[in-house]
């Protein structure tokens, strides 16, 4: 696989929940830190993404913002 992104992050996908035309996968990383990505039904499906499986999230951002008052 090669990609452009330089943050690549290996894990085993811990869970899959699909809404009603968007899924939240869930990467457990080495360490126990759990990354949740957002993406289509579609590509869960294309992906044949499904708990135990071997993932990568792919990490391409130019912000992240967290606040709290």
């Amino acid at each position: 696989m090669k990609i452009s992104a330089r943050n690549s992050l290996e894990g085993v996908i811990k869970n899959v929940v699909k809404g009603a035309t968007t899924a939240h996968v869930e990467i457990e990383l080495s360490g126990g830190q759990i990354v949740t990505a957002s993406i289509t039904n579609e590509s869960v499906d294309e992906l044949a993404l499904a708990k135990g499986k071997k993932a990568y999230a792919i990490i391409k951002s130019s912000d992240v913002m967290v606040a709290v008052h």
